[in-house]
Formats: structure tokens, C-alpha cells, sequence
């Protein structure tokens, strides 16, 4: 989840396909209405400042700062995932990618109001997994579904794969997809407690305190005790945090970051 801020002027249309959305690609999310079936109206071309950037294929960083020699695998017990909006997945300042970098057990669904991603649907039915909803507690209709942290110990315990479900969006756009899908209203809701801020300066948030998908991901990974694939995260995260905005002051980073350096140190052993 972040910030309602729009930042439409790294904005890019984007034509290889969301990770791990074997349903739709980048550009038939747009093409047919989900729900009818019906031609959508053709978009108008895309102009904002940025659309004429090199971009890498592999991490969509401009490639003055390409991330890929950074990334590395992680192990988790626990799994993610990501319910997108689809003004999400073209945004290359989208954070939940990265969670899909470092963990391949990861998977992504586009979220349409009238249109429930059936394989979601069939994972949600899959008495292998444990899933949560991670969202804030802090209203009272839905108080009686509030789970702690502890849970998701109680579910390992259990024989079950504990799952993070995160909606990947706006904050306005996450509580609409929290309260505009059925299907999610069964499951336990395990809110976020920190005393983390947010790092990320890609985009201006409403509070210091609204963290970013990947910062979300990060800190539930470290209160599971997935400690390790939570560091790694962590530090994925500041080097593309860091290689993204020199890349939009057309800066090349003369050296690795300290992130970055822990980073090749994880690819090394």
C-alpha cells in the first residue's frame, strides 16, 4: 500500500507481463473489460515526461541504475500475495515487484471489482494455505476477524503455509478493494503494528508512517522471524529506492551503496 500521491510522470506503458499474472498481459488489461468481455475505449498515447527512457527488461529501472546485479534469492516460510489494482502494474515506481524479486514463491492477481481472479479464488479454497489479510484494524465492523501475529506461528505449527495477502495499491484504492471483494471477507485480518517509517521518497506519502508494499512485506517477514528474507528485502528495497531517484536526476551512482555492497555479499555465498 501506498500513498494516494499519482505520479503519473513516471508513468510508463509497460508491454512484458505483471509477475507472475498468467492471466492477463500488460496490455489486455486495458484492451477488454474483465467483467463483460467488451472492447474498452482505445487508450490516448502516452506522453508524460519519462515514457522515453531506456528502461532495463529485467528490473525497469532506467538503465544509467539497472537493480539486477543486486537482486537475490530468499527463502521464507511464509508466502505473499499481491492483489494489484491494475493502475498498479505499469507504475515503475510500483513496489511489489521487488517482493516477487527476492521471492519466487510470490504471486500476483489483478483485482477487478466484478471480475475475481479465479486462480485466487482456488488458492483462497486451498486448505494447504493459511492467508491473512493485511490491513488496518481500526474499524470496528470487522473487529471479530482481528488476528495477532501469533497466528500465522499457530498456522505453521498447524502443518499450513501462512500467507500474506497485501492489496497493492493506494491507500484509497486498498480500502476499496478491502470492502469491495466478497471473497476476502472470511479471512482473519492481521493488521501491521510498527514503529517503522517509511523510506521510500519515489513517491510523497500521506503519513511517515504509511510504509510502502515492499517496507509492509519487509517488516511482516521480520515479526514472522523470517529474519533473513526480511534483511535482504530490506536492503533491495533502499538500492532500488536509491537507484531509481539518482536515475531521475539522470545521476549514475559512482559506487555501490552500503545496501547494495550487503547485497553482492548475500550473492556471493
Amino acid at each position: 500500500m501506498t500513498s494516494d500521491t499519482r505520479d503519473d510522470a513516471d508513468t510508463v506503458t509497460c508491454t512484458e507481463a505483471p509477475l507472475a499474472d498468467q492471466h492477463f498481459s500488460g496490455d489486455s488489461l486495458w484492451e477488454r473489460d474483465p467483467a463483460t468481455g467488451r472492447p474498452r475505449p482505445p487508450r490516448r498515447p502516452f506522453k508524460a515526461r519519462g515514457s522515453f527512457v531506456e528502461r532495463c527488461e529485467g528490473c525497469r529501472l532506467p538503465m544509467l541504475n539497472c537493480l539486477c546485479p543486486y537482486r537475490v534469492s530468499a527463502h521464507s516460510q511464509a508466502r505473499f500475495w499481491l492483489l494489484t489494482h491494475p493502475l498498479e502494474h505499469n507504475k515503475p515506481t510500483n513496489t511489489g515487484r521487488l517482493i516477487g524479486d527476492i521471492l519466487d514463491t510470490t504471486e500476483v492477481f489483478t483485482w477487478y471489482r466484478t471480475a475475481p481472479d479465479t486462480t485466487l479464488l482456488a488458492r483462497l479454497e486451498d486448505r494447504r494455505f493459511a492467508p491473512f489479510i493485511i490491513f488496518p484494524d481500526d474499524q470496528p465492523d470487522y473487529a471479530d476477524r482481528v488476528v495477532g501475529i501469533e497466528s500465522v506461528d499457530e498456522a505453521s505449527n498447524a502443518g499450513r503455509i501462512p500467507v500474506f495477502i497485501i492489496l497493492d495499491g493506494t491507500w484509497r484504492q486498498a480500502r476499496r478493494m478491502f470492502r469491495k471483494s466478497p471473497y476476502l471477507e472470511h479471512l482473519p485480518v492481521l493488521p501491521l503494528h510498527s514503529d517503522r517509517l517509511t523510506r521510500y521518497h519515489l513517491r510523497k506519502p500521506a503519513s511517515a508512517a504509511h510504509l510502502c508494499t515492499a517496507e509492509v512485506a519487509a517488516e511482516l517477514l521480520r515479526q514472522s522471524g523470517n529474519t533473513q528474507a526480511s534483511n535482504i528485502l530490506d536492503d533491495y528495497f533502499d538500492a532500488f529506492n536509491d537507484s531509481y531517484a539518482a536515475s531521475r536526476r539522470h545521476h549514475k551512482l559512482d559506487a555501490p551503496t552500503p545496501a547494495m555492497r550487503r547485497l553482492r555479499d548475500w550473492c556471493s555465498e
